[in-house]
């Protein structure tokens, strides 16, 4: 891993529909695994530098997922010992760098989704799927729309991800062990929106995963709505900071300024 966003390493067998990433394979493998098309296998979550390595004891074509984001596919072809390689890496590497170019110059030029922004609202993340000459790729920005945030004691802010790819977490206070479900003192309201109360800046509270509904092999989500949005009441005054767990690194961090 490159860069410190949390994916997973996942090999499905054929025709089968991806799971979501709290369901697995069921179970994950680590540090490595073989694969033969006969069963799945998948990583835990990997962050930069964390390692996985899948050992191919057959010839065929194999699907490559992300369980984290749904648009993250890709296809390893595993050829014969007596057949030769078509290219060596430092040609995959080019065409890397060049999908990267294409990509980061549509979303650049290209139109973007603009959001009516309601008041005591904050997008967590922005993103979009685009089409290039690779085929289908994704952008995200890992920021917040409105880092600083000003309230009164008594208000509720709403945090919705706009990416339709990467999960979010909305945490104040240390990070928890587990990052994809919410913490304890984290309710749901009745149109299925998670809603936590903070009485003090040293108070914690933890989103849990805040990403779009998971999507089948067609594309179609497999559950009517996803869980994309997070509510916090803020009861007191103060300086309430917060990060996202798994963004954090990238520059995901903001402040609620609560005021009497």
């Amino acid at each position: 891993m490159a860069v410190n966003e949390g994916h997973t390493v996942t090999f499905l067998t054929s025709g089968q529909i991806r799971p979501p990433f709290t369901v697995e394979c069921p179970g994950f493998s680590a540090p490595s695994a073989s694969f033969d098309g006969s069963a799945c296998v998948t990583s835990g979550l990997l962050f930069q530098r964390d390692k996985f390595t899948v050992v191919f004891p057959v010839a065929g074509n194999f699907k490559l997922v992300c369980l984290v984001h749904s648009d993250m596919t890709g296809t390893i072809h595993v050829l014969d010992p007596s057949q030769s390689l078509p290219h060596d890496q430092a040609f995959y590497d080019r065409e890397a760098q060049r999908e990267s170019a294409d990509l980061l110059r549509v979303e650049v030029t290209g139109p973007m989704n603009h959001h009516h922004h309601l008041e005591n609202t904050v997008i967590a993340g922005h993103g979009d799927t685009v089409a290039t000459g690779g085929g289908s790729d994704s952008f995200s920005l890992m920021r917040f729309s409105d880092p600083e945030i000003t309230v009164h004691a008594g208000d509720t802010i709403e945090w919705t991800n706009d990416d339709p790819t990467a999960a979010h977490t909305i945490t104040f206070g240390p990070e928890p062990q587990d990052l994809v479900d919410p913490s304890s003192n984290v309710t749901v309201d009745a149109d299925g929106a998670r809603h936590g109360v903070l009485n003090s800046p040293s108070d914690a509270v933890h989103s849990g995963f805040i990403q779009a509904a998971p999507q089948d092999r067609t594309g179609l989500a497999q559950t009517p709505s996803g869980v994309t949005r997070f509510r916090i009441t803020f009861s007191r005054p103060g300086i309430y900071p917060y990060i996202c767990s798994l963004h954090e690194v990238l520059g995901m961090k903001g402040s609620v300024v609560v005021l009497p």
